[in-house]
């Protein structure tokens, strides 16, 4: 194959990073026509499709092995202008994939002091058993995820555990089993909502199937997208949620949050995976050296967050009146 121009690598990782010919052409600035001509001239190059010109675009399956290529030939022009003495692109920034759960308990905390020095970053949310899909195609540099192993061309650095059990509100224990939180059994756990997060989330099921020996359990489910608003929903007796022990550990000590079966939980290894941008041994450029400084930070602020003991179950009570990430 013959050598791929440089101009149109850049010009298919803008549109894989913006999502439309107009934000691409103000990110190169050049015009839309132009975007459109460099992307056609790589696409003839090699003979197939690269975009699918949908609202938003999506690259297809050639597109994302380009993509991948074109991230590794800005590092190493990177690399060049570093020795050159020439500065990175000004609003260049570095975009990560991470979990919902995880984006609101620990990984903003991480990153606070870098963000405070100037990082300019992009996070994109996914759950964490799909984040890895963001890191092959290319769109991201690194991502947390539950995937251990590590791409070609990657590497995986291990973060800890972070735990999942079922809670409910006071007032949702008092509506459905007159109080007692050990109400939620084999017995009634389908005739209760659960709150879900989205589509692709089975925390809830893995649950319910490890508490009461239950193979693909049906639940009746209340689907609340945010990782906060999860717990809200959970506050306000919308239902039964499975979330992170470190995101609602003050509500159970505060007795807003009642813990079920505190016995059964989740465990869930995550992993921070990046992409080797530089050569072993090599000097690093100020991207690349971001980037490490961006897993070191994940990796200290992950082993912070989840070392902390577990939650405290409250003194049993007559529970009256009336969480997720």
């Amino acid at each position: 194959m013959k050598p791929l121009d440089t101009a149109s690598l850049d010009c298919l990782a803008a549109l894989a990073d913006d999502g439309s010919f107009e934000r691409a052409a103000q990110r190169l600035s050049i015009t839309q026509s132009a975007v459109s001509q460099r992307l056609r001239t790589l696409e003839a190059q090699v003979g197939q499709l690269l975009v699918v010109r949908s609202r938003p675009l999506r690259l297809t399956e050639p597109g994302k092995v380009l993509l991948r290529f074109a991230r590794q030939m800005q590092a190493m022009r990177e690399d060049v202008g570093r020795e050159l003495g020439v500065g990175p692109s000004p609003g260049e920034r570095l975009t990560i994939a991470v979990n919902a759960d995880s984006l609101a308990t620990w990984v903003m905390p991480a990153l606070d002091s870098l963000v405070h020095e100037g990082l300019s970053l992009e996070l994109i949310v996914d759950d964490q058993d799909f984040t890895h899909d963001w890191l092959r195609q290319g769109a991201v540099l690194g991502c947390v995820s539950t995937v251990s192993e590590a791409l070609r061309g990657c590497r995986a650095v291990p973060l800890g555990v972070m735990r999942y059990l079922a809670v409910a509100s006071p007032g949702f224990i008092e509506e459905h089993w007159n109080g007692r939180p050990d109400g939620l059994d084999r017995a009634s756990f389908s005739r209760v909502p659960f709150l879900v997060f989205n589509r692709k989330d089975d925390m809830q099921h893995q649950w319910v199937s490890r508490a009461f020996g239950v193979r693909g359990p049906r639940l009746r489910e209340r689907f609340v997208p945010s990782s906060e608003a999860y717990v809200r929903a959970a506050l306000m007796g919308w239902g039964v949620g499975v979330a992170p022990e470190i995101q609602v550990r003050g509500l159970i000590d505060s007795g807003a949050l009642v813990p079920l079966r505190s016995e059964v939980t989740l465990a869930v290894k995550l992993f921070w995976h990046q992409w080797k941008l530089a050569p072993d041994g090599a000097q690093a450029s100020p991207r690349v050296a971001m980037l490490d400084r961006i897993g070191g930070a994940l990796v200290d602020g992950a082993k912070s967050a989840f070392a902390t003991g577990p939650a405290r179950r409250p003194a049993r009570r007559q529970l009256s009146g009336r969480l997720r990430s």
